[in-house]
């Protein structure tokens, strides 16, 4: 059975599915479209270009579907805000909708977004990602399969993070983060993010190959380009051939450099 607070504002025109939620002062505007099974927790916004999936949670303050931060941005643009199955949006979480006519903003399934995260305009979360408190997400940012961000971090436009990353909190981050590795400071990678890799259940034996094409790439004494040929000589597991075509595919923004020792500079 659907329940709303009677102090809640929820739109003739706004879908909601069986078993929903709605806490005292949410606001759920038409054409806003609520999934079977979520928690649409107090004071909570969701605007009418957002379509909610099952069993998600909204909490207290967040605003989803907002217009994008964007100068000369027109309202009468007709995008959206997707979003999955399963998702924890904590306290004053915000997440806004596309830029363009058409465009979506997508989060996947089964993500967690801590208290105070951001999510700009039509960027995409996969599944199982983690964002600790007061990371901020620019436009178009792709953020990959069971990566986590940590508090405070910071990322530029038009960049991706990798599946199973790791950004340390409070990081600056302008160029992409290869899949696998753990990202720090300013556009920094330390190594592969092995712990992750491990609780991920991915077993010794590709572990030990994708450190192998860690090194390739940023042990070699090679530049990127001359690395990426010096792979193709031998027949890689389909994880680490991702890593490489992930890297491949980095385009102007590039990939974020290893800091070398003082002994190596």
């Amino acid at each position: 059975m659907t329940v709303i607070d009677p102090s809640a504002f929820v739109s003739p025109d706004a879908t909601l599915a069986d078993n929903v939620w709605v806490g005292p002062g949410a606001i759920i505007e038409a054409g806003a479209v609520v999934g079977a099974g979520s928690r649409i927790l107090a004071r909570a916004i969701l605007t009418g270009h957002v379509s909610l999936g099952e069993n998600n949670e909204v909490g207290y303050g967040a605003v989803l579907g907002a217009d994008p931060q964007v100068l000369g941005f027109k309202k009468e643009i007709q995008s959206s805000l997707v979003i999955g199955n399963g998702n924890i949006f904590r306290e004053y979480v915000t997440i806004h909708r596309g830029m363009s006519e058409g465009s979506r903003t997508s989060i996947g399934d089964e993500n967690f977004l801590m208290v105070g995260v951001h999510v700009g305009h039509n960027a995409t979360l996969a599944h199982h990602v983690v964002i600790a408190n007061n990371c901020l997400l620019a436009g178009h940012v792709e953020v990959e399969e069971r990566a986590v961000l940590g508090g405070g971090a910071v990322f530029h436009q038009h960049i991706r993070v990798g599946k199973l990353a790791m950004v340390r909190g409070g990081s600056r981050i302008s160029k992409n983060i290869p899949p696998y590795l753990t990202a720090y400071e300013s556009d920094l990678v330390a190594g592969l993010n092995s712990v992750g890799l491990r609780r991920s259940g991915m077993m010794p034996s590709l572990r030990a190959e994708l450190k192998e094409a860690f090194r390739c790439i940023y042990r070699s004494g090679l530049n990127v380009t001359e690395a990426l040929q010096a792979a193709q000589l031998r027949t890689w597991s389909q994880e680490a051939g991702y890593f490489f075509q992930f890297i491949a595919q980095a385009g102007s923004r590039g990939i974020c450099r290893l800091k070398l020792k003082a002994s190596e500079e």
